[in-house]
């Protein structure tokens, strides 16, 4: 029986208060819902970037303004003012700031539990990197037909950028039929593309995914390097429903709780050298409950 969840945000998971502004939140089952108030003269790049350290910030927010004005800068130079009653769906990577006397108010169901995640924008960092992929995301489009293959793909895209949210991860960007998203831990990203995996198959469709950890060059809202190539080759060689981490990434993953499978050692494409890779094996308890929760 489906469980039926209420929560108030007078009575707050969390409070943060920051300079011009503050923000109360609270979960409901998966999905963190924030009430945000940011005062006039409130920007992102004047009072959060010197605490995350990144040229724009890099969460996705979807929300609904309740009263009041801000507006968005995007890298591309793309500006817009969201005002009373808009509903807002804003990429990683942008700026924002109040407009005029009066504060903007906001209900935000996406990016909370990431808008305070540093990243080094413009150095190299280490991270996990994750790639997804529907498996015959082509023929399954052919079956359905545009319209319900859209629909379908619509819901896989939420709930793995609730999957990605829930384990702090960070939206990159999509490939059409799946995610580059990245972690500042291996044992999030493996958590993340398992519930990705089970959330998927409750919608019936088949996921597989590749992980990998290293350095990455931190451009904008992209990431570049090696790394990244490495991870989008090991999705690659990924069976249906298989999650294939690197073994930097199972061995900087030890004592999580997680358990992997020894797939041996692959030439991957473009790569000097085998590299030994290892499937993630979810916990089957873990996974019932995902898939009883999607």
């Amino acid at each position: 029986m489906p469980e039926v969840r209420r929560r108030n945000l007078l009575q707050p998971d969390e409070t943060i208060e920051f300079d011009h502004g503050h923000m109360t939140s609270v979960r409901v089952g998966d999905l963190t819902v924030g009430y945000e108030v940011c005062e006039p003269g409130w920007r992102w790049s004047t009072h959060v970037k010197p605490l995350v350290g990144t040229e724009w910030c890099m969460s996705r927010h979807v929300g609904f303004q309740l009263s009041g004005r801000w507006g968005l800068l995007l890298p591309d130079g793309t500006t817009m003012e969201i005002g009373p009653n808009d509903v807002f769906d804003i990429p990683p990577g942008h700026d924002a700031w109040t407009i005029g006397d009066e504060p903007s108010i906001a209900l935000d169901w996406e990016g909370l539990r990431t808008w305070a995640t540093p990243i080094g924008v413009g150095e190299r960092v280490l991270l996990t990197i994750v790639f997804t992929d529907i498996v015959d995301s082509t023929p399954t489009a052919h079956r359905l037909g545009e319209q319900a293959w859209g629909d379908l793909l619509a819901r896989h895209n939420e709930t793995a950028r609730r999957a990605i949210a829930n384990h702090r991860g960070l939206e990159v960007e999509t490939t059409g039929d799946g995610f580059l998203a990245t972690f500042d831990g291996p044992a999030r990203a493996c958590r993340a593309a398992i519930e990705i995996r089970e959330s998927a198959r409750s919608l019936g469709l088949d996921v597989r995914a590749g992980i990998h950890t290293g350095e990455v060059d931190v451009i904008g809202s992209k990431v570049r390097g090696i790394a990244v190539h490495e991870a989008a080759r090991i999705v690659a060689a990924a069976a249906p429903s298989e999650i294939l981490v690197s073994g930097i990434t199972r061995h900087l993953a030890a004592g999580s709780g997680l358990s992997f499978d020894d797939r041996g050692e692959r030439h991957l494409k473009g790569l000097d050298g085998p590299r030994r890779l290892f499937a993630v094996v979810a916990d089957e308890p873990a996974a019932a409950a995902l898939r009883a929760r999607a």
